[in-house]
């Protein structure tokens, strides 16, 4: 898949228009996000991903289309976790509701900068040494199985990445919020607020906790156009989805089980991909192994059918026994109220 430079602006200056004008709507805001406008303006971001893959197909083929829809799905599913880390990121840093969107919005931004960075290494890596799979695919499956052993419920931890300790030692930094400002002047020096601690550390864990997705898309598809926009689309509305993080999440009891198989399949696809690409003279005599290699439409269908299995059990789950809902999902509702205060 070949894309011109012109494909490339266009699609970056969308997405920063797309951010602009969220800020732009966020800044005139003054209350906290309703759960209707989040619904709406959820269905507004996975239409347009609809339409985006849509337009894939029609002017690049199906086969890419799908690749596009398989790496959204699995960006999209295995980010869920992501939410409960934003509910006490904003919760600790005592964020207060009007501006909760906000935060999470410049925070997606630099998360996806810090995203892009990540997956142009990772494609100049696949590019130039083709036993990387080997180590994602491992890498994956590996993950796959700490997920499973969690359970339902696993705890999600965080702590303050470093480097937001680092920065507060060496600039001023403000008691309490100034709006939705991240820096403000004081008697003609310039100090940083804690809106800009609540955005980089959202961005920086975002990534270290992308650090199992980002290899799991790229075994579904090399293309770093495919990669680099799904990622974008899937951070979009997870950003959106926080907002109704009580509603749609507190049943899905298996969630972790589900991102568990994804993983797997996935990992084990890297694999099979890895044999079959094989060069490593030490595997097989550096020829390739015949082992069976997974269309990107079983790839579509497997991400698609493990979702639906996965909520659908959770929810007949939940209904049988309410007492299942999981503590983690407990504990964030809890945060997030404590920081709508």
């Amino acid at each position: 898949m070949s894309v011109p430079v012109w494909v490339w602006a266009a699609t970056t200056a969308g997405l920063v228009l797309l951010v602009l004008g969220d800020l732009v709507l966020g800044s005139r805001r003054r209350k906290a996000v309703t759960v209707v406008r989040a619904a709406c303006r959820l269905g507004f971001y996975v239409g347009l991903a609809v339409v985006f893959g849509l337009g894939i197909w029609v002017f690049a083929g199906g086969s890419h289309a799908a690749e596009f829809f398989g790496g959204y799905l699995t960006e999209y599913s295995l980010s869920v976790d992501n939410l409960f880390v934003f509910a006490i990121i904003l919760a600790a840093f005592r964020v207060p509701a009007p501006h909760q969107e906000r935060a999470l919005l410049i925070g997606i931004v630099v998360a996806l900068i810090l995203r892009a960075a990540f997956i142009t290494a990772g494609a100049v890596a696949i590019n130039a040494l083709a036993w990387i799979f080997y180590l994602f695919g491992a890498f994956l499956v590996y993950t796959a199985v700490n997920v499973a052993r969690q359970g339902p419920g696993g705890d999600e931890e965080w702590t303050e990445p470093r480097v937001i300790g680092l920065v507060r030692r060496l600039y001023p930094t403000t008691e309490g919020f100034h709006g939705a400002k991240l820096t403000v002047r004081i008697d003609g020096r310039r100090w940083f607020t804690p809106m800009l601690f609540v955005t980089l550390a959202i961005g920086v864990t975002d990534l270290l906790f992308a650090l199992d997705s980002i290899p799991a898309i790229f075994g579904i598809t090399q293309q770093p156009f495919l990669v680099f926009t799904a990622n974008a689309f899937a951070l979009m509305a997870l950003r959106v989805l926080y907002f109704l993080l009580g509603e749609l999440l507190k049943k899905l009891i298996y969630l972790s089980y589900g991102l568990a198989a994804i993983l797997a399949f996935i990992g084990v696809k890297l694999v099979f991909h890895a044999l079959h690409e094989n060069d490593l003279g030490w595997v097989n005599g550096g020829d390739p192994v015949p082992v069976p290699e997974f269309p990107v439409s079983v790839t579509l269908a497997v991400i698609a059918g493990i979702l639906v299995l996965t909520t659908a059990a959770s929810l007949i789950a939940a209904r049988r026994d309410p007492a299942h809902e999981p503590a983690l999902v407990t504990e964030a509702g809890r945060a997030r109220r404590r920081a709508s205060r």
